[in-house]
């Protein structure tokens, strides 16, 4: 896109239809665009929604615009610029399908796992896949602890003497809405419950997308929003100090708004409800060759909708963090704060 079609696209506003509304993504992804200078929502299509009013839902959001039970051909001859798709995973093929066939040009954002092994498919991560994007129409977003533990291991990526380990907690938000053991309050109380501990899908996601074999182990904690995940990395040669480990993550995103650094371990309670990932707790092994850190992020957002709309602003030519909640300043100010 040359700068004379960025600056049209610029004083355009975008038309989005949202799939799949219901759960707690599809309402972080609605108050967001509800906020967003040059998106505008077209349509947003659920089921168990249908005929009531999205206001009455998200108060964030104004407007007559009702939810819809869209079936795919339905949902494609809307004609959106953009389609985010917010399925549990192996619900989207139709949908894809259907805009493949009817409006090939509509950008689709697929926020299940189903397209995030599909090289065809541009995974969209910015902060490490930034470079990689070259106008792709179908954008594959990550998972919110494949997110969390491929930030968290980047920087570290070149020092690997073995596999990393990542044990890690969510929140009952992340198991979603349909009801089970992982998100009844009554089991969770009191309690940390493990589930999946190996070949978890975002085990899996994480190892494809860093081209390394990653340990994985989930839990899922009482609280309602927020990811904690603590990673056990062996280093293949030993690093001086502590301060040796933080500079490399310094220097790994020190122009990223959404990510800051910390001295110490960031605090799953202040993460909930902001934008960015915090990284830090750094840990060094006596012999130098084995380092701990710890990183959060809220699972709905910078794991899900924040992450979603970053890859809409630069799919459809916007600046990547408009719309987005955070004082970039702010944000790189304190990313190596004490």
């Amino acid at each position: 896109m040359t700068s004379n079609d960025s600056m049209g696209a610029s004083q355009t506003r975008k038309r989005i239809g949202l799939i799949g509304a219901r759960g707690y993504t599809g309402a972080e992804l609605i108050r967001l665009l509800a906020a967003h200078p040059r998106l505008e929502l077209a349509f947003v299509s659920s089921r168990e929604l249908d005929g009531q009013r999205v206001a009455d839902h998200v108060p964030q959001f104004s407007g007559a615009l009702r939810y819809e039970n869209l079936d795919a051909a339905a949902a494609a001859a809307r004609g959106a610029d953009a389609v985010v798709l917010a399925l549990p995973n192996g619900k989207a093929a139709p949908y894809v399908a259907a805009i493949d066939a009817q409006v090939p040009r509509t950008v689709i954002v697929d926020l299940s796992a189903d397209h995030r092994f599909d090289d065809a498919w541009y995974y969209g991560l910015p902060e490490l896949t930034r470079a990689r994007y070259a106008g792709q129409r179908r954008i594959s977003n990550p998972g919110c602890y494949a997110t969390a533990m491929q930030l968290a291991l980047a920087p570290l990526r070149e020092y690997l003497a073995g596999m990393p380990v990542c044990f890690g907690v969510s929140g009952y938000s992340g198991t979603g809405t349909t009801p089970s053991d992982k998100n009844d309050t009554d089991k969770l109380r009191d309690n940390l419950m493990p589930y999946q501990l190996t070949g978890h899908v975002h085990e899996r996601e994480t190892s494809h997308q860093l081209g390394l074999a990653v340990a994985f182990m989930p839990h899922v904690a009482a609280y309602f929003r927020g990811i904690t995940l603590t990673a056990h990395v062996p280093l293949a040669r030993a690093l001086a100090d502590v301060e040796t480990l933080r500079a490399l993550y310094r220097a790994r995103y020190a122009h990223e708004p959404l990510l800051r650094v910390l001295d110490e371990a960031p605090w799953v309670s202040r993460i909930a409800g902001q934008h960015h990932v915090e990284i830090g707790g750094f840990a060094l092994g006596a012999d130098g060759r084995r380092a701990v850190l710890v990183a959060t992020l809220d699972n709905l957002l910078k794991g899900a909708a924040t992450q979603a709309l970053q890859n809409l602003n630069l799919a459809l030519g916007f600046a990547e963090f408009e719309g987005i909640p955070v004082a970039v300043a702010a944000a790189l100010d304190v990313r190596c704060e004490t």
